[in-house]
Parts: C-alpha cells; sequence; structure tokens
C-alpha cells in the first residue's frame, strides 16, 4: 500500500493548537498560579478546575459547549487526563534542562492535535468522530475519508456475513484505522516540515547533530505507523471478504494491532508469551470500559426522559447514577488509555532494537 498523503488539513489544526497555546500561556507559565490555585480575578476562590494544566482546561469548556454525547464527553476526559499526565512529565523534564531541543513539547504539541480532531475542536465542520455504535441508529454517523476503506465496509456490510454485533464491532475496527492514518498524517506533515527548514542550512556546519537524531527517530516512528496501518488494512481486507475468524486470538483493533507488531518486534520467545498474557488482561479491560459506556449511553437516554417527567426524586436517583456510571466510564477510560501507552512503549523499544 502507498504512503498516505497528509492533507492540508494539520496545518489548520496546528495554528488551532497554536492559537490554544497562546491563550493559555501569554507572558506567563501555562500553568498559572490562578489555574492551579483555583483562584478567580481578584483572588476569590471558584470551583476547582478539572485539570491542572490552563490550555486544558480550555478545550475541555470548549467541550462542553459542543453536542458531544455521554460517551465522548467521558472519552475526551480520559484523552485529556493523559494528555496531562503527559503535560505535568515534560514540566519536569523541561525544568530539569532535559528537553533542549524541544522535541517532547513538539510532541505533545501533535497529541493535543490528535485530539481535537477526534472531537471535532479542530474547526472544521462535521470533522467530530461519530457514535462509536454504528448499530445504534442504523445509519452512519461518520464517513471514513479514505474511498477504499469505504468500498470495503460498504460490501462488508450488505454481504449477509456479519451480525449487527460483528458489524458493531468491525465498524470500530474501520474507525480506529481512520485515526491511525490521521496521527500518521500529522506526523508525516511535522517531520515534511522539519526537513525543508533541514535542507535551508545554508552552511553545512550549523547542522545539529541533536536535531538529525531527532529526524531519524521520527522517520522510525513514521515507519512503524505505517506498517501497523499496512497491517492494519490487509486484515480489514481479509474480515471484511471472509467474516470473523472464531480462531482469532483477540477481537478489539487496538490488541490486534499490538500483537501484530508485538510478532515482528525484538522479543524473546519467554517475552512475547508474557506479552500475549499481558494483552488478554488489557483485552478485559477494554470490554469492561465498553459495557460502562454502553451503561453510560443508557443512563443518559433514561435521564433525559426523566427530566420531562417532573418526578424530582426519581430524578435524582438516576442523577446518582448517571454521574457513578460517568465517573466510572472516565476512570476505566484512562486506565485503558494509560495501559495502551505503556504497550506501545514497549514494543517501540523492541522494533528499535531490530534496527541495531
Amino acid at each position: 500500500m502507498a504512503a498516505p498523503r497528509a492533507a492540508a488539513a494539520p496545518r489548520a489544526l496546528a495554528a488551532v493548537a497554536a492559537a490554544l497555546l497562546i491563550a493559555a500561556g501569554g507572558q506567563a507559565s501555562k500553568y498559572s498560579r490562578e489555574a492551579n490555585e483555583g483562584l478567580a480575578a481578584g483572588g476569590k476562590r471558584r470551583e476547582a478546575a478539572e485539570f491542572r494544566v490552563v490550555r486544558l482546561n480550555q478545550v475541555w469548556e470548549k467541550a462542553q459547549r459542543l453536542h458531544l454525547s455521554a460517551v465522548k464527553l467521558a472519552e475526551l476526559h480520559s484523552d485529556l487526563k493523559i494528555q496531562e499526565k503527559d503535560e505535568l512529565s515534560w514540566k519536569k523534564l523541561k525544568a530539569e534542562g532535559l528537553d533542549e531541543d524541544g522535541e517532547k513539547e513538539a510532541k505533545l504539541r501533535r497529541n493535543l492535535n490528535v485530539i481535537m480532531t477526534k472531537y471535532g475542536m479542530n474547526g472544521k465542520k462535521d470533522s467530530q468522530l461519530g457514535e462509536t455504535n454504528y448499530i445504534k441508529d442504523g445509519t452512519e454517523s461518520d464517513t471514513l475519508d479514505d474511498p477504499r476503506l469505504e468500498k470495503l465496509w460498504s460490501k462488508a456490510k450488505t454481504s449477509g456475513k456479519f451480525s449487527d454485533e460483528e458489524l458493531d464491532k468491525l465498524w470500530r475496527e474501520f474507525k480506529h484505522h481512520k485515526e491511525k492514518i490521521h496521527e500518521y498524517n500529522i506526523l508525516l506533515e511535522t517531520v515534511s516540515r522539519t526537513e525543508d527548514i533541514h535542507k535551508n542550512v545554508i552552511n553545512p556546519s550549523e547542522e545539529n547533530p541533536v536535531k538529525e537524531e531527532i529526524l531519524h527517530n521520527k522517520h522510525r516512528e513514521l515507519k512503524e505507523k505505517l506498517r501497523s496501518i499496512n497491517q492494519g488494512f490487509e486484515r480489514l481486507r481479509k474480515v471484511s471478504h471472509q467474516g470473523y475468524d472464531t480462531t482469532s486470538e483477540f477481537e478489539e483493533p487496538r490488541v490486534i494491532d499490538l500483537w501484530d507488531l508485538a510478532k515482528s518486534a525484538n522479543f524473546t520467545e519467554k517475552e512475547l508469551e508474557s506479552f500475549r498474557e499481558e494483552l488478554k488482561h488489557f483485552e478485559a479491560k477494554i470490554e469492561k470500559h465498553h459495557h460502562y459506556q454502553k451503561q453510560l449511553e443508557i443512563s443518559h437516554q433514561k435521564l433525559k426522559h426523566v427530566e420531562g417527567t417532573g418526578d424530582k426524586e426519581h430524578l435524582n436517583r438516576n442523577k446518582e447514577k448517571y454521574a457513578m456510571l460517568e465517573e466510572k466510564t472516565k476512570e476505566l477510560g484512562y486506565k485503558v488509555k494509560k495501559h495502551l501507552q505503556d504497550l506501545s512503549s514497549r514494543i517501540s523499544q523492541g522494533l528499535q532494537h531490530n534496527e541495531l
């Protein structure tokens, strides 16, 4: 498969992220005293901020004004919590002088770009990803932005090979693949800009070996993402034509991706077997998260219905249940994303060893 081309969207997306950075930072630190201490203008206490990073609070507050479903809001909250963890870790590194080239900060910006696009906050209309569950309304709530994917999906849903539950699972795989392509495009755009700057260096003596190493690392990351995209597309093509293999070891798209990459990494047989067992636990964690997402959506629909009845006692009970499910869904979402981050890091290290 040929490498997907980077669209013009990442340039506009970078501008949106930069605007957020400027608004959040100004002349001061992104981690302002007022935000961290919960102080409003004039020094009065206000309600505690959701996040410890100013710009993430701005993203979260903006999301509250969008028509996101309860499940999507909980998912965004988990994504922002991971981003917050990474940003606070970066802050410590920077204070110790360990990000002089700014590469880790640049990666944080790219990650925020991905989040903003995923939830329709990149300044583009109709860019928000639709509901995870394809079957819910009986109609597609999002496009796949790739003619090959659209063709495969069209064949699959009319083939008669899939139950409603399997179609729902397959739709999640297609959406996951679309997200991988988007992340690849953002990184490709970044690498292209870096290479342009590198080529425009007039005096060769001004070339920085550290920056050359950064560029090399980005190329390696591009290679890993492209390999994952190629493997993922071949899997989608096979499943779309043949249906699901009942003997398949894993079902969740992210777990399948990790397992395919792990098998090509520099792991010993014992390490690979250990990784397989960990992936089984990870998949169980994802399934539990999916369960709570579905319960949250049901609870949200019930809450909207009860709000129209005027029964305060019933309404309060439903609000309590909804709040509990919302917190549990956020908590599990964060754990899933943190676990995915850790597993991906281990595989990346194994793939790097292959190149040595």
